[in-house]
């Protein structure tokens, strides 16, 4: 059996335990192997078309885990295609920091021609050999140091970054100034080599400061989540558009659908107060999603959707009427409780089982689980909050949709 028919014939199969049996298949480059069944596997879940597409070679574990999944991916075409029609642009980019090139293929797509640019040889050869199996036949692939290659390159309608966020020891960096290439140092180079310049960050970094350390550069900010999960920081850099910081908050459903997109410009809206009808039964509560938790921007999102903070802190909304479009979960309040454990007891009749959340509240989840002798799962929602009255409420509910 060669190393290929390996791959085709085992690539479903746990790999643990096709390593304990790689004195079986003498013939297969069983490293090689391993690498690429991991590899399909994980593509099949982040990158479905590309593990559909025979001959796709995947790198290494690492580069594989880091790597954008299609839904983020098709994201940033979209705001590549949109900014080029804004630019009245759409000639050549320049991927400097390649990587495994999930990226640069999609956002590639947006432009007459491409350059993928990466100092890591075998990746070099492993997109080189990929590109054409995913039909990309307008890229360019360079082996260069992108700081380098940056001095060199022609003005391109779009550079794009994403800087490594790991030091030389490993561990993960999540401010600006620790990432590589250095951006705000290449700040002049990019503004002058682009008429817009894309860069991927991580979702841990604080965007305030990041715009301000891009001195003013930075025209729109884009927090893209996933199932959930904060994924991606995007911030779009350009001195050719002049125009108001917007802040994109973007929840992704399907590769090619967002389900939800909540727009604002920082700034823009008062305090709102903090809710002053009593909570009871039939009560709507809003949970933002993960982007707007990390976008944090609270006071905008209530004067959008006219809903109320239970508190300054708390991170929860509520409602009279149901908000249809609301970008992230929904539920109807069915029952309202303090501690006092006769309250708890009369409240909890009948839930064997629940999903517990805290939100500005004393008690940790595994706590709270701890003390309600609750069960995990099931159709009822319990938020545990904190009043701006300082009141310690369970807001149990179901979900709305």
């Amino acid at each position: 059996m060669t190393t290929a028919e390996f791959i085709r014939e085992y690539r479903e199969r746990d790999i643990r335990q096709l390593a304990l049996q790689a004195n079986r298949f003498p013939d297969v480059d069983m490293p090689y192997a391993l690498d690429q069944i991991q590899g399909w596997q994980i593509a099949r879940r982040k990158l479905p078309k590309w593990a559909a597409c025979d001959g796709v070679i995947f790198p290494p574990h690492l580069s594989m885990e880091q790597c954008s999944s299609e839904p983020t991916a098709q994201y940033k075409l979209n705001l590549a295609m949109e900014w080029a029609s804004r630019v009245g642009h759409a000639s050549r980019m320049t991927d400097l920091t390649g990587g495994f090139g999930v990226d640069f293929s999609f956002t590639s797509c947006a432009f007459a021609a491409a350059t993928y640019v990466e100092r890591n040889e075998q990746l070099c050869h492993i997109v080189e050999h990929n590109l054409p199996l995913l039909g990309l036949n307008n890229a360019t692939v360079v082996c260069a140091d992108a700081v380098e290659y940056l001095s060199t390159v022609e003005p391109q309608t779009m550079l794009f970054l994403d800087p490594a966020r790991r030091d030389e020891h490993g561990a993960k960096t999540v401010m600006l100034a620790d990432c590589t290439p250095d951006v705000v140092q290449l700040l002049p180079q990019l503004l002058e080599k682009s008429r817009f310049t894309m860069l991927k960050l991580s979702p841990m970094l604080d965007w305030h400061k990041a715009v301000d350390d891009l001195q003013g550069t930075v025209r729109e900010v884009h927090i893209v989540s996933v199932g959930g999960e904060c994924k991606e920081l995007l911030l779009v850099l350009s001195t050719v558009v002049e125009s108001e910081l917007k802040v994109y908050c973007a929840d992704l459903s399907t590769a090619s659908d967002t389900s939800s997109l909540f727009v604002y410009t920082p700034g823009s809206s008062a305090p709102v107060a903090n809710s002053t009808f009593n909570i009871q039964h039939s009560t709507f509560l809003h949970e933002p999603n993960a982007s707007i938790m990390k976008a944090g921007c609270f006071d905008e999102l209530a004067a959008a959707y006219g809903v109320s903070p239970v508190s300054r802190n708390s991170h929860l909304f509520l409602s009279d009427e149901p908000v249809e479009d609301f970008p992230g979960r929904s539920f109807v309040v069915e029952r309202v409780t303090t501690m006092n454990k006769g309250e708890l007891r009369k409240a909890l009749v009948g839930i064997e089982k629940a999903n517990i959340a805290t939100r500005n509240f004393p008690l940790t989840v595994a706590e709270l689980r701890k003390r309600l002798k609750i069960k995990d799962g099931g159709d009822v929602y319990i938020f545990a909050t904190t009043t701006a009255e300082g009141e310690h409420l369970l807001l149990i509910s179901r979900k709305y949709r």
